[in-house]
């Protein structure tokens, strides 16, 4: 006897003796797994994605060292006003008076705000130093005053720069403009603390007279789309797991067809999932998007457990064996099937801790450690729980309901599933050959899937969001801003944050040479870069800065002429006399965005030919950062975004290969010892090669993109596939162990075996395609890849296991790889 064969022994011990006490000790550790529910925290959106990235570092860096940003900082938030003029008097005093209740709030921890109105309200009264103060001279100014001072601020440069891109400098009228806001919070701070400050923020917003918060007046930063993010996960799991309820009890009632057995069934899902969720609660592991699809996962093999768990059992007790006797033969057959599916599985999903990605990580420990659970409650709790059910219906007048396995009895369904084993009495080796070229084929083709990543990725489908917001509640979804804040982002200031790429100068510029060779980097560009007439990269940069303003102020243009040795326009001595004076002049709050304050960083953005594909202008501005002789690391968010589409790849193909190799050694080897023949190992893998094949051309038909979130799938496939091939194969050896023929072997498991793969498949469909009415785009996407992935796998095991089979009867004995070598039992019949 094997020690698997001596662990199976021990489990039927326990659970036809005493499975009352195997209940009360599971419930327990549900009782201690409830305390780690409490404990789950929630991470979501696509920050979660650009840890450890260089190009994110430095746009952190960027965040922090200079006083606008590309990247966004948390600390910071922007108020989008929109009137009909945001220069007039008005709108000018609604929205200073809007700063100072921000600024004047000591509990919102606002340090500084700034806006084209502070500017022209310095114009009227540079001794002005707070926004009550600047409001009052707004208010007191003349209207050819006011009409001068706007005329003065925009001079400089600090009204067009705020402002929408509708600005007409002459009539001094524009549709919207931005409110920069700063928080004073420690590093340390929590996103929960930042948005609770930015949730509070709104709220002073809107109690200003003429501003209608999320209409006129939206306030937006990290906190707020952290929170709406948030939201949308509550949102997609209000819709979905109903949804996903109601579809999986209808099935489960056509599975069991008894009221008793699917109670027994749905209390060994939930305590699964209860299971997996304290786990996450004590191993301080995230909530995220990614780990949504852990728990349709999970589901989905544990109805496939119970279905076959209670489907073999009704088998055994039709033949007249006794409660105890029927679960152990149960027990016997099935438990080691059902760590082999465990441990392939895991071998699918623990395969993605080799991710560069944080949260593919944390899925896969999560996924891994959930199936593990899945076992021991399928495995133990269930058989038990029907054990002890049963007994009580022996004895108490409880009618019966539907008793009989899927898929037996001569049923319609029976005779449908021998649509397989029939093909492999008329043409084995065509079966086999047309799966294998259309894996193959489906492998080629998905070989040009796309690959996406964007923090636009992780928001809503807004037509979707729109058909549900009819819903009643508490269905129907949150209103979000950020949507919103985007279309004016675009429409009102042309900002889609993935039009320019930027380079960090890490490095002091403070000496002789370091503005010459900031604009050295802007001659010559790629063709990717916007160039000016002078066959100059269209760029930002404190270079940019400081000959605008001397273009405007002689005073500062002499200051720029004094060190300008050269004569090219550009200083080369002296610069920190240069950037003293551009500090004291009104571009001072643009010289600020890229110039770090301690002199030992700048940074330059760089604009982006509209057209151009992604990939060749990140190339572009990686290759110019190497050949420059600054210190610069290329950023901006499409660096980041193409850096993280590369680890995707990489990640994607790491993980398929992982999985693969570990599952291929683990199901010979195992074969190899249970049975003495390392061949059905390989009859189980070939069906997972087709799934995946026919998975990844799906991939590419039906345009889905890989993406962080559904980066696992190809794993994942491996593990959903082997899932039912295993179990195939696994009672296939059983009968013909029995010294049953080839073809009648294949028969009682297609009876037997089919039918609870047919059941498992139809629920697993529908738990996990559920996840197609997810409102996040993203998870709707990977439901569909994990629907269509075991679906595959069923197809796979009921037509190509049965041709496979009798190909290899038939000609591996020709290579010494046959089925036979020992493995019948002396005795005919069936196993026990």
């Amino acid at each position: 006897m094997t020690a698997a064969d001596r662990l199976v022994e021990r489990v039927d011990e326990f659970v036809t003796e005493r499975p009352a006490a195997v209940i009360a000790v599971f419930l327990l550790i549900s009782v201690v797994a409830v305390g780690g529910v409490g404990g789950i925290e929630t991470s979501a959106g696509a920050d979660q994605f650009t840890q450890d990235i260089p190009a994110q570092q430095a746009l952190d860096d960027i965040d922090e060292e200079f006083e606008t940003s590309i990247g966004g900082s948390a600390t910071a938030a922007q108020l989008i006003v929109t009137d009909d003029n945001v220069l007039s008097r008005s709108t000018l005093i609604r929205i200073l008076e809007t700063q100072d209740r921000l600024e004047s709030r000591s509990t919102l921890r606002v340090s500084s705000t700034s806006s084209h109105a502070d500017a022209i309200a310095r114009q009227l009264d540079p001794s002005a130093e707070t926004a009550a103060q600047r409001r009052d001279a707004v208010a007191d100014a003349t209207p050819r005053e006011l009409r001068a001072a706007i005329d003065d601020a925009d001079a400089s440069g600090a009204v067009e720069s705020q402002v929408s891109v509708d600005y007409n400098p002459t009539a001094q009228t524009a549709d919207a403009s931005i409110v920069g806001i700063t928080y004073d919070v420690p590093d340390a701070a929590t996103t929960a603390r930042v948005t609770e400050l930015q949730t509070r923020s709104v709220e002073v917003v809107d109690s200003v007279p003429g501003n209608e918060a999320g209409d006129n007046a939206i306030l937006f930063g990290d906190g707020v789309l952290q929170s709406e993010i948030t939201a949308l996960l509550t949102d997609t799991a209000i819709i979905v797991f109903p949804a996903a309820l109601l579809l999986i009890l209808g099935f489960l009632v056509f599975a069991y067809r008894d009221p008793i057995d699917m109670g027994i069934g749905l209390a060994a899902l939930l305590m699964a999932l209860l299971w997996t969720f304290g786990f996450m609660g004590y191993a301080g592991i995230p909530f995220s998007d990614s780990l949504i699809t852990v728990f349709p996962l999970l589901l989905a093999v544990g109805i496939d457990f119970g279905i076959h768990i209670v489907n073999r059992y009704r088998e055994e007790r039709s033949e007249g064996l006794g409660i105890e006797d029927a679960m152990r033969t149960t027990t016997d057959q099935l438990l080691i099937a059902f760590l082999l599916v465990t441990i392939t599985t895991v071998f699918g999903l623990a395969s993605n801790v080799v991710s560069p990605f944080e949260p593919n990580r944390d899925f896969g420990l999560v996924a891994a450690a959930g199936i593990v659970f899945t076992l021991a409650v399928f495995g133990v709790f269930l058989p038990a729980a029907k054990v002890l059910v049963d007994r009580w219906r022996e004895r108490l007048p409880i009618p019966e309901f539907g008793t009989t396995a899927l898929g037996t009895g001569g049923s319609r369904l029976g005779r449908v599933l021998r649509v397989g084993v029939d093909l492999s009495t008329v043409a084995p080796v065509a079966v086999v050959v047309v799966l294998l070229l259309g894996g193959a084929a489906g492998g080629a083709y998905g070989t040009g899937v796309n690959t996406e990543f964007s923090e636009e990725a992780f928001f809503p489908d807004e037509d979707r969001l729109e058909t549900y917001s009819n819903l009643p509640e508490p269905f129907a979804p949150t209103e979000y801003t950020f949507l919103q804040v985007l279309t004016l982002f675009e429409e009102e200031f042309e900002q889609d944050f993935v039009g320019s790429v930027t380079l960090y100068v890490d490095q002091s510029v403070r000496d002789d040479d370091a503005l010459e060779l900031i604009d050295r980097t802007t001659r010559n560009p790629p063709d990717t870069f916007e160039t000016t007439d002078e066959r100059r990269a269209a760029s930002t940069s404190v270079v940019t800065v400081i000959e605008d303003q001397a273009a405007r102020d002689p005073e500062f243009a002499d200051v720029v002429d004094r060190n300008d040795r050269l004569g090219t326009g550009v200083p080369d001595r002296n610069v920190d006399e240069v950037y003293d004076a551009l500090l004291d002049s009104p571009a001072e709050g643009q010289a600020r965005g890229y110039l770090a304050d301690d002199r030992g960083s700048a940074r330059i953005d760089y604009t982006i030919q509209p057209g151009v594909d992604n990939s060749e202008a990140v190339a572009d501005v990686r290759e110019l950062s190497e050949r420059t002789p600054l210190q610069t690391v290329p950023t901006g968010e499409l660096v980041v975004n193409e850096a993280v589409i590369d680890r995707l790849t990489e990640s994607a193909i790491r993980s398929l290969f992982a999985a693969f190799g570990l599952t291929a050694v683990f199901l010979a080897l195992s074969y190899a010892y249970l049975e003495g023949k390392a061949v059905y190992g390989l009859l189980n893998l070939v069906p997972v090669l087709v799934t995946v094949g026919l998975l990844v051309g799906s991939m590419r038909l039906f345009s889905i993109p890989l993406t962080p979130i559904n980066a696992p799938i190809l794993s994942v496939s491996i593990g959903l596939g082997v899932d039912y091939t295993v179990h195939f194969v696994h009672r296939f050896v059983d009968e013909y162990k029995a010294g049953s023929p080839v073809d009648e072997a294949l028969d009682i498991t297609i009876a037997g075996t089919g039918g609870a793969l047919t059941g498992s498949m139809l629920t697993t469909v529908c738990g996990l395609g559920v996840l197609w009415l997810a409102v996040i785009p993203l998870l709707r996407d990977f439901g569909v890849l994990l629907a269509l992935g075991v679906l595959y796998a069923y197809l796979c095991s009921i037509l190509l296991v049965p041709s496979l089979v009798v190909v290899w009867d038939r000609y591996g004995d020709r290579v010494g790889l046959g089925l036979d070598g020992g493995l019948r039992e002396s005795t005919g019949g069936r196993a026990d």
